[in-house]
C-alpha cells in the first residue's frame, strides 16, 4: 500500500518544472566589477596613453555606472596632455573632460555580458576621441563583464562555517537579462547541491 502511494508522490514531484531563479544587479555591483578588474592602481586610474610619470598622458577615472531605458552606462572622467614631451614636460594641451558609453546587457553561458557599444558622449576633442574610441566601445564593456557562476561559487565557499553545511554550485546557464527597475535583472537556471 505504501509502495503504491509513494510512486504516484514521485511522479507528481518529478513532473514540477524548476523554476528560474532572478538575480539582481545593481549599478553600485557593476561600478565595483569596473573598479577590480580596470581602475585597480592605487590612484583609480586607467592609462590610455602613457603613464603616471610620462609628461604626456590620457587616462580616465571615476567610472559611474546607471541605467536608462534597456541600456547600462558607463560615465568616466578623462585627463590628458596632448602634444609632445620636452625636457621632462608636455608641450601641448591638456583637456579635462566627460566620455559615455551605453551597452545593452547579453546573456553568454556563466557571464554578464554586454554588446551594441554606442558612445553617447564625446570629449569634443578629436584627437583624444580617436584614442578613446577603441577603449570604450571594446575595452570598457569587456572588463565589465561579470561571470555569475564564479561570483556565486564565491559566495558559497564558505556555507560550511556559516551554516554547517557545504552548499556548492554545479550549474549555471544564464538564459536573458533585462533593465527594469533601476537594476538589471537576470534570469537564469542553476542547480545546487547540499552536503
Amino acid at each position: 500500500m505504501v509502495r503504491l502511494l509513494l510512486f504516484p508522490t514521485l511522479m507528481l514531484l518529478a513532473t514540477v518544472n524548476a523554476r528560474a531563479i532572478e538575480l539582481k544587479v545593481t549599478a553600485g555591483a557593476m561600478e565595483r566589477t569596473l573598479q577590480q578588474q580596470l581602475f585597480n592602481a592605487p590612484d583609480g586610474r586607467y592609462y590610455i596613453q602613457g603613464n603616471a610619470n610620462a609628461a604626456c598622458f590620457v587616462y580616465v577615472d571615476q567610472p559611474s555606472v546607471r541605467f536608462q531605458d534597456d541600456r547600462v552606462v558607463i560615465h568616466v572622467h578623462t585627463h590628458s596632455r596632448l602634444g609632445a614631451g620636452m625636457f621632462g614636460r608636455c608641450v601641448g594641451v591638456g583637456f579635462n573632460t566627460e566620455a559615455d558609453v551605453s551597452v545593452v546587457p547579453d546573456a553568454e553561458g556563466e557571464t554578464i555580458g554586454f554588446r551594441d557599444a554606442r558612445i553617447d558622449r564625446f570629449t569634443g576633442n578629436k584627437e583624444l576621441d580617436a584614442l578613446l574610441i577603441p577603449f570604450l566601445s571594446r575595452k570598457l564593456p569587456q572588463k565589465l563583464k561579470i561571470d555569475a557562476a564564479d561570483l556565486l561559487r564565491t559566495a558559497l565557499a564558505r556555507s560550511r562555517q556559516s551554516s554547517g553545511y557545504e552548499v556548492t554550485l554545479d550549474h549555471l546557464k544564464i538564459h536573458s537579462m533585462l533593465v527594469q527597475d533601476g537594476v538589471l535583472a537576470v534570469d537564469l537556471d542553476g542547480s545546487l547541491r547540499v552536503n
